[in-house]
């Protein structure tokens, strides 16, 4: 399941720049957002979900959504819009299990081992290399930066609200909120910054039929499903596996090349991973 995880999440990358140029972001993710809640509202119904039986209970898995969905998303896909290369952007968003360590102690009682820091710190310095093997340092500006430094906040608080109120929470009613909750966020903030226009092409459709039925229904599912039943820490650290596998997808869709530097840094990526999860 993490495997499979690390696979579909980096795919979103992909699918970014290949939806990018036809819809600004957040008309983008608004349009995404309203078919996830138009699958998965009533296929909830018909399956019989269970739904939050409190309103504080639904507010947590609305905040978690917002989080996960609109914040980070929303800086991630704005950074990508305004220029910033998607490798910077990974290593900006590739700092979060560090954070989620320092956040998982005092929040759930997280004591790591001097391996498993070792292999964070590693794990960074393997996506360093990636994205400096790429040679996609381009696009650093005050605001690209601002919205990448959001992504990361976003993602790292998203990860651990959700591990910490929404955890019984049905996968599939928690899915329509979640992602009704986002669209309320990125919606206005569309029509107020954006033209809202979009231009449907062949390469725009798959990216959105991919982004909404791979990523926002299985990728999200896996990841909460993985919040729920593991550390904070351990799951946050598959994220330093995403830079190296967008790579070698980015290498096999567009031919972008890689280098020793790169996949020296996917190796020490890896090794840092697998430093943090190993159990004695």
């Amino acid at each position: 399941m993490p495997g499979l995880f690390v696979v579909l999440w980096s795919t979103g990358f992909i699918s970014a720049k290949y939806g990018l140029p036809y819809a600004e972001p957040l008309t983008f993710l608004s349009l995404r957002f309203f078919l996830v809640v138009a699958l998965m509202l009533p296929l909830a119904w018909l399956m019989g979900a269970i739904w939050p039986r409190s309103l504080a209970q639904t507010t947590h898995v609305a905040v978690a959504g917002i989080l996960i969905q609109a914040a980070y998303l929303g800086g991630v896909f704005g950074a990508l819009h305004l220029g910033m290369s998607a490798g910077v952007s990974a290593l900006i968003v590739g700092l979060q299990p560090i954070l989620t360590a320092f956040a998982s102690a005092p929040l759930f009682g997280e004591r790591l081992r001097a391996g498993q820091w070792l292999g964070l710190v590693l794990g960074f310095l393997g996506v360093l290399l990636v994205v400096q093997g790429r040679g996609s340092v381009t696009g650093v500006t005050p605001a690209t930066l601002g919205l990448s430094v959001m992504a990361l906040l976003a993602i790292t608080a998203g990860t651990l609200y959700q591990k910490r109120f929404c955890g019984a929470v049905d996968l599939r009613t928690g899915s329509v909120i979640q992602f009704a909750a986002a669209g309320i966020v990125t919606l206005p903030l569309a029509m107020w910054l954006e033209t809202m226009e979009v231009r449907w092409t062949a390469e725009f459709a798959f990216a959105t039929a991919w982004l909404v039925l791979v990523l926002s229904i299985g990728a999200i599912s896996l990841l909460y499903v993985l919040i729920r039943n593991g550390a904070a820490t351990r799951v946050a650290s598959l994220f330093y596996l995403v830079p190296p596998v967008t790579a070698l997808l980015a290498y096999a869709v567009f031919g972008e090349k890689l280098g020793a530097t790169a996949i020296a840094g996917m190796s020490l990526a890896a090794l840092g991973v697998a430093l943090v999860v190993y159990r004695r």
